[in-house]
């Protein structure tokens, strides 16, 4: 009940009289998924169903040259307080931790200034354009239930921040800068690297330190697209508190690309990144107070990851036009990430965190809005035992 009072409040609250109907508009996705897990390091794991997402994204055009944007995702079913069980972070120690039991997260809300093709302007609450799913983030998007997981462990997926964006187009090449508020690194970790560090813990964000954000993207041909994202900015001052005076740089470089012709979609990413002075983060990390909620575990000092996905509609074979909407793509994806592929200090290197990952499966089609999604994945860790985690997963998305 809460969640749909949530979505009937945020629709009343947009007055669009018959005046206004050409200058609204809405759009969104949403997507459910189950999940069963064969790991060895968690036998007893649980199966579980998740209404991961629905995300509703209202537009309105408040002149020629002006609209206003937004983007509001509610997570896993609603709000609330849960319990969740961590049982490995590090070293086999188990860990409970309090989380909200699901979120409704305000994840662009800007004003965009359109000057011409060439070179406009946002402002406000922005999507931070690294990687491939800040981009192309819709279940119709990615082959399996959840969004790619070299890219979910290496950086937050969706990356939002608050700052000032150009953006354009030249041609065939788009561009987008960006200066945002930075990261906090008390949120940094040995599984996730700096995922934790999005400031989501807090009603706002520490902005002492901000960051540098590029992309550029070329279209190759209609549906064929590579291009190359870069992040620099100091996670230092971001923390709660004052207790780290060296600086804490994070760097992070992608190259990134999809094809989708005719019966075959191929995409693939590589990510680099580094982060200054982890050993100092670490440290400082560990004295952080239990109420934080944070992991305070290692951090590496350097993350490197990517995969590449290759699916075909099997149904192009069959030349019925009555088969002309509905698409069967049979697909495969390898992952291959390490959230510590480098340290620094005395930190141990763990190679539980190198982690190689082969998925089969496939997506069904039924209505190019909806789409049913099937897949096997077999991880295995870079630790000598219990190093193998498969997953069979199920779930179904929809976008409007």
């Amino acid at each position: 009940m809460r969640f749909l009072s949530c979505v009937i409040f945020v629709l009343l609250a947009v007055q669009v009289t018959p005046a206004d109907a050409e200058r609204f508009g809405v759009s969104g996705y949403g997507v459910i998924n189950y999940a069963k897990f064969d790991w060895q390091i968690d036998p007893e794991r649980r199966a579980h169903i998740d209404v991961e997402r629905f995300v509703v994204a209202p537009k309105y055009r408040m002149s020629g040259n002006i609209r206003l944007e937004a983007e509001l995702e509610f997570e896993h079913g609603g709000t609330g307080i849960t319990m969740e069980f961590d049982k490995l972070e590090e070293f086999g120690e188990f860990e409970m931790e309090v989380e909200k039991g699901g979120e409704v997260i305000v994840e662009k809300l800007a004003v965009v200034f359109q000057i011409n093709p060439e070179i406009n302007v946002r402002i406000g609450h922005i999507i931070v354009p690294v990687g491939l799913v800040s981009k192309r983030h819709r279940p119709g998007h990615y082959f399996t239930t959840t969004r790619p997981e070299s890219e979910s462990n290496l950086i937050p997926t969706i990356w939002h921040e608050n700052g000032i964006e150009l953006f354009g187009e030249l041609g065939s090449l788009s561009y987008q800068a960006q200066v945002v508020n930075g990261l906090d690194s008390t949120g940094f970790s040995s599984r996730r690297w700096i995922v934790g560090g999005h400031q989501l813990r807090f009603e706002t964000a520490n902005a002492e330190d901000f960051a540098l954000v590029g992309r550029l993207d070329y279209t190759v041909i209609p549906g064929a697209v590579a291009g190359v994202s870069g992040y620099f900015g100091n996670s230092a001052n971001n923390r709660p508190k004052p207790d780290l005076w060296d600086d804490a740089n994070v760097s992070i470089f992608d190259l990134h690309g999809f094809y989708e012709v005719g019966a075959l979609k191929a995409r693939g990413l590589f990510l680099y990144g580094r982060l200054q002075n982890s050993d100092l983060v670490s440290k400082a990390n560990r004295n952080l107070s239990n109420n934080l909620n944070v992991k305070r575990t290692p951090v590496g000092s350097k993350a490197v990851g990517g995969y590449l996905e290759v699916g075909y509609n099997v149904l192009a074979f069959l030349k019925s036009s009555q088969n002309t909407e509905k698409i069967l793509d049979l697909f495969v994806r390898y992952d291959n990430y390490d959230t510590m592929a480098a340290v620094e200090g005395e930190i141990f290197d763990n190679p539980r965190w190198d982690r190689q990952t082969w998925t089969f499966g496939t997506n069904y089609h039924h209505h190019p809005q909806l789409v049913f999604k099937a897949h096997y994945s077999a991880r295995r860790l870079g630790s000598k035992i219990d190093n193998a985690e498969d997953t069979l997963a199920l779930g179904f998305g929809f976008q409007y």
